[in-house]
């Protein structure tokens, strides 16, 4: 890839600034930042990290980043790895999938504060596919990470290891290969949108789809949405195909459709798009000319990391460690994604985070959650960091 600038000041709200850092992990890594002004040894400010998720960028978090900034916080958010305007990663669907596997994508991040020239953040924030990033920041570098905030996607703890085994007949568990075989088997056949996104036609799909890809991200950003009114998220009681096929079909798609033709079928209206005050087409435009410009490999990397099964090993390291650093959960009251794996909401306050100060369902607000209602995420993320640190003094 060509070497690219920052965004203009013009671009962003002001007291948001674009910069790259140089050689995090091997990248050269575009951020967004704010509270930076004052932030020098004279003067120290914590730094609080914010992880973006798919189709997103550090732009997603451009509401919020100034309340925390104002607060005292010095606010950094990078276009992680296959992303935006970071470069050094490869798009090749036929290259290494190893760079975008979870715990390089946390020595991304930790390669990135350190640079920075800090020891620790005071908080790693991340929202869907970047939650499980914070989440393992969190788990592997509690140094660091004094807290996390996991956004949309709850976080269950590493994969375990095959537990008491020892003196019991070999057994088949259920597995996940099997119910994607199942999906497939129903009368209406279905695929879950993970193993789709593996494929390799799936970039082509949406960077190509006929609509144009402003016009295929406001209509999955929209029906991800609460504007989608069709989004009355409960909870799932197992993980097999008739429980999945309840997903919305942008969640578990029909067979014979990719993600541009699931989302087409739910294409706003101009007056709803118009209505669309937490994304208004201007703001929509950064985020289609920075698709239109890298595809969407990269960040489809990550989802054949996940469902090709080759990492987990090197996760099960760290089968029954638990994040015990203070940690909180916040989504959207119509966000699907909060209960998408059954039974994950559960485990994460039950067992995976040991210090859990709260999870947060937010009123009008679908899996876009800090966009659609940030006055709301600003506020409890700085509830939280203030309980937090409060916490710490009294320890």
């Amino acid at each position: 890839m060509s070497t690219i600038a920052a965004f203009e000041p013009a671009a962003l709200p002001a007291g948001i600034r674009s910069r790259f850092v140089e050689n995090v992990n091997g990248l050269r890594m575009h951020m967004l930042e704010a509270g930076f002004h004052s932030h020098s040894p004279a003067d120290p400010r914590p730094c609080v990290l914010l992880l973006h998720g798919f189709p997103e960028l550090a732009y997603s978090w451009r509401k919020v980043m100034l309340p925390l900034a104002q607060a005292g916080y010095h606010v950094v958010a990078p276009d992680q790895r296959g992303y935006g305007r970071t470069t050094g990663w490869d798009e090749d669907y036929d290259g290494d999938l190893a760079p975008f596997r979870l715990l390089n994508l946390v020595r991304d991040a930790l390669g990135l504060v350190s640079a920075l020239g800090y020891r620790s953040v005071a908080a790693v924030v991340g929202h869907d596919f970047g939650s499980p990033v914070a989440a393992w920041c969190a788990l592997v570098r509690p140094d660091v990470c004094r807290s996390v905030v996991l956004m949309s996607a709850p976080f269950a703890g590493p994969p375990p290891l095959p537990f008491d085994t020892a003196d019991q007949p070999a057994g088949a568990a259920t597995s996940i290969a099997g119910v994607i075989e199942d999906l497939a088997a129903l009368a209406r056949p279905r695929k879950h949108y993970q193993w789709y996104y593996s494929t390799r036609e799936a970039n082509d799909n949406m960077r190509h789809c006929p609509q144009g890809i402003h016009a295929f991200l406001r209509a999955y950003y929209h029906c991800k949405s609460a504007d989608w009114k069709q989004n009355t998220p409960y909870p799932l009681d197992a993980f097999n195909a008739d429980e999945l096929a309840k997903l919305p079909t942008y969640y578990v798609m029909d067979g014979d459709r990719g993600m541009a033709e699931t989302v087409a079928a739910e294409m706003p209206f101009e007056a709803e798009m118009a209505a669309c005050n937490w994304l208004p087409e201007n703001e929509l435009a950064v985020y289609s000319a920075e698709y239109a410009r890298t595809g969407f490999q990269g960040g489809l990397q990550w989802y054949r990391c996940a469902t090709s099964g080759r990492f987990t090993a090197e996760m099960q390291t760290y089968s029954g460690r638990t994040i015990d650093v203070p940690s909180c959960f916040i989504a959207g009251r119509s966000d699907w994604g909060v209960y998408q794996k059954p039974g994950d909401y559960e485990k994460m306050q039950a067992t995976a985070c040991t210090r859990m100060l709260g999870c947060h369902i937010v009123e009008g607000a679908g899996h876009w959650v800090q966009q659609e209602q940030p006055e709301e995420v600003s506020r409890l993320l700085l509830q939280f960091l203030e309980s937090d640190m409060s916490a710490e003094k009294l320890r």
